[in-house]
């Protein structure tokens, strides 16, 4: 094997790795993927002021998060069917964010229950996300759950009360575990260490659904649960609720436009992540971190705003941390390097993002992520 020195190199590498419909389930956008990859081009855009003669010496990436000490500004976003790129991949996510002293959230659609990963993690603390659904008895024992498994924080997105149309799992016929179909075996055939990981674990379907929802017990019923249950009824007399019933730190993902930021402001939440969906929702919106300065400037001083959709190296943390993001969220960046390695791969993908965001700090004058603005980007950038 080559040597990995970037998340480009683990992405090529998850690639032949993974089984086609995982791959591209992780790495693709809805429609013509027009957002999805301006959320990486716009980052190349943001140019950086270089500065000499500065001492580099006892620079620290240490902030905090909601509260939360974190050995840099970065969090592993909610990522579902992540035990479909690896087995037992949140399970392995988790420990490898827990050794490297940042948050890992776990997904509603997740492959590893709640209770799996808070088991495999000696209950160490992490973050839960939750959908809004129509059945709220289920939505209350998620939560409580959730709480009962040490679950520091409650991250709800609202972007996703209807699907956006993803082209690649629609004809790759996405399921979780995979249909036994002609082009799904000769496909899966060529990934012989995937399958041997699948037939050591009993985690092949969705763990926080299947025997805790009434009516799903197999796959035929639990993509018919799925369809009928995201509630696009969601308002934010919900988002109000869901804080009461929780009672914790509370993060709402999904924000694109000033209004909405102020909206999840005024409704109490301790956090907002300004996010696109990793462009898998609505194709033909901003990049994130085009949307992110004018929600930083609209409420950035009332509530911790941070970023995701797009990161895929420590630069780019940086750039969102300038333009005044307290934290990020990297999804496909972690995906990638689980794909590609399992456990190791994670950690892999989180040294390279530290590296780079170290090393590129220090280039830019500052020794503590704490002190980084806009100063460090060349004028012409917002």
């Amino acid at each position: 094997m080559s040597v990995i020195t970037t998340i480009e190199d683990l992405r090529v590498l998850a690639q032949k790795r993974v089984p086609r419909m995982f791959y591209d389930y992780a790495d693709s956008g809805s429609w013509t993927e027009s957002t999805y990859r301006a959320n990486e081009a716009d980052f190349q855009k943001i140019k950086l002021r270089q500065r000499v003669a500065v001492n580099m010496e006892n620079r620290s990436l240490a902030t905090t998060m909601v509260g939360q000490k974190v050995a840099m500004p970065v969090a592993i976003a909610p990522t579902g069917l992540t035990g479909m790129q690896h087995a037992d991949g949140e399970i392995l996510g988790a420990r490898a964010a827990k050794k490297f002293g940042i948050p890992f959230t776990l997904s509603t659609m997740s492959i590893c229950s709640i209770e799996d990963v808070s088991q495999a993690t000696g209950g160490h603390p992490f973050w839960f996300q939750l959908y809004w659904m129509r059945d709220r008895d289920f939505m209350e024992r998620l939560m409580d759950r959730a709480k009962a498994a040490n679950c520091s924080a409650l991250v709800l997105t609202l972007d996703l009360q209807v699907l956006g149309q993803r082209h690649k799992d629609l004809k790759n016929g996405m399921t979780a575990p995979p249909k036994p179909t002609l082009a799904n075996i000769i496909n899966l055939m060529t990934k012989p260490r995937w399958c041997l990981g699948m037939a050591g674990t009993r985690r092949r379907t969705f763990g926080n659904l299947v025997g805790h929802a009434k009516g799903v017990s197999d796959m035929s019923s639990l993509s018919s649960w799925t369809r009928e249950q995201f509630d696009p009824q969601l308002d934010w007399n919900d988002v109000e609720w869901i804080k009461n019933r929780w009672g914790g730190k509370l993060i709402l993902k999904g924000m694109m436009v000033e209004e909405d930021a102020r909206l999840a402001t005024e409704s109490g939440a301790d956090a907002l992540v300004v996010s696109n969906h990793g462009g898998r929702q609505l194709d033909g919106a901003p990049s994130a971190i085009e949307a992110l300065p004018a929600i930083v400037d609209a409420v950035g001083q009332r509530i911790e705003v941070w970023m995701d959709s797009g990161i895929r190296s420590g630069q780019d943390v940086l750039k969102a941390v300038a333009l005044g993001a307290r934290g990020t969220m990297i999804g496909r960046a972690f995906l990638y390097g689980l794909g590609a390695m399992g456990e190791a791969g994670v950690t892999k993908a989180l040294d390279i993002i530290r590296h780079e965001l170290d090393v590129t700090m220090a280039f830019c004058g500052h020794t503590d992520i704490n002190t980084v603005d806009k100063s460090i980007l060349l004028a012409r950038n917002p």
